[in-house]
């Protein structure tokens, strides 16, 4: 863990010296709070709505949150919710258009964007944002409405230190430190006082640094903070092995694991869905019914439902099994062929909300023994 002798703390009761800072800029503020048994991103009035003294139980097919000993403030891995739900909203009007002078005038939807400020964004979920900016800010066509949510955003991350059992970004070259893409990053300290350990990354993390209540760190303070994240890292050791992804997939398209693993998927999107990096989407019209107006809107959509993959004359994946795959090849090895990387930061979601526990990482792991066995046949 980098840290430089400038390191600062902030005492956890000065938290929302930073909420203040931040909204006395004009930030909308929005982070975790507990909600219908499940951390779920929401705006924030003050800290007091942040979920002091919880934690989740995740494994396939199940979340559970309970009642940690201590009032850990971001004791937690992650929820349902991501911050894809912020930067590429499930539903967003695109245009509109009303009958004009026995024609028709077509008024493009204006961003509704405001500046607004992340609180306590995973590590996972930096490497996550990072992926959809490849995607819609640096390709060849940049997505409008998704520039706009994206250019006055604020991110304040937190270190991992409670990384679930689902949890596997170390495999993928992430890793439970925020490392960049940042504007402060946080490391919580639960002893001998609850403390945060602070660092900016960037110019607007430096400004807002330089307004809140803190002290220089100790050194013990600076070794708690590595030990923190060290500890996270070795709880994620050896749960996925990464080794050669895309050429093991490309070379087993055919593998009977697909026909299993399609025996189980119910083909319900859920997967896509808490993906912080799927981006899937449709548009749908709509017109009034007498006629003098219609709309057009953006939804998401996942690669899973039967009519995503209807084009003229057939449907290109109709079966379980082809839907399946194609996801799971693009998550972790096609998507490296368009964007130059994976489409996976390990945050686990997908195991812990497939209703039937379908686990990725299994997936993985037994087309990988299925070639082996083929290979020593």
């Amino acid at each position: 863990m980098q840290v430089t002798t400038e390191s600062v703390t902030l005492a956890a009761g000065d938290l929302d010296a930073l909420l203040v800072a931040l909204r006395d800029r004009g930030y909308r503020l929005v982070g975790p709070t507990v909600r219908d048994g499940a951390i779920a991103y929401a705006e924030l009035d003050s800290a007091a709505a942040l979920p002091a003294g919880w934690t989740d139980e995740q494994a396939p097919a199940s979340y559970r949150l309970t009642r940690r000993e201590d009032e850990a403030l971001f004791g937690y891995a992650v929820g349902p919710h991501s911050w894809k739900a912020e930067l590429l909203p499930p539903r967003v009007r695109l245009w509109q258009a009303r009958r004009q002078n026995g024609g028709f005038a077509v008024d493009e939807e204006p961003p509704t964007a405001e500046p607004t400020a992340f609180i306590g964004v995973r590590p996972c979920e930096l490497a996550a944002i990072a992926i959809q900016d490849r995607v819609f800010l640096e390709g060849a066509y940049e997505d409008r409405d998704y520039a706009a949510r994206r250019a006055d955003v604020f991110l304040v991350a937190v270190d991992c230190g409670d990384p679930s059992a689902l949890c596997f970004c170390t495999a993928l070259g992430g890793g439970p430190e925020a490392a960049e893409g940042y504007d402060l990053a946080l490391t919580e300290l639960l002893t001998p006082e609850h403390r945060f350990l602070v660092r900016a990354g960037s110019p607007a993390g430096n400004a807002v640094l330089a307004e809140l209540p803190v002290r220089a760190a100790t050194a013990a303070e600076v070794d708690a903070a590595a030990d923190t994240v060290a500890r996270a890292a070795r709880e994620m050791e050896s749960r996925f092995d990464a080794t050669d992804l895309h050429a093991l997939l490309l070379r087993n398209l055919e593998a009977k694991r697909w026909d299993e693993v399609a025996e189980r998927c119910l083909s319900c999107g859920n997967c896509t869905l808490v993906c912080p990096t799927c981006f899937c989407t449709h548009v749908e019209d709509a017109s009034t019914l007498d006629g003098s107006g219609a709309e057009r809107t953006r939804v998401w959509d996942t690669c899973f439902s039967l009519q995503y993959a209807e084009v003229h004359g057939g449907n290109t994946r109709p079966t379980p099994r082809a839907r399946y795959r194609q996801w799971l090849t693009h998550k972790l090895a096609t998507w490296e062929d368009q964007f130059g990387s994976l489409g996976c930061v390990g945050c686990g979601r997908c195991i812990a909300w497939c209703p039937v526990g379908i686990d990725i990482r299994e997936e993985v792991r037994e087309i990988r023994a299925e070639e082996e066995r083929h290979a020593h046949a």
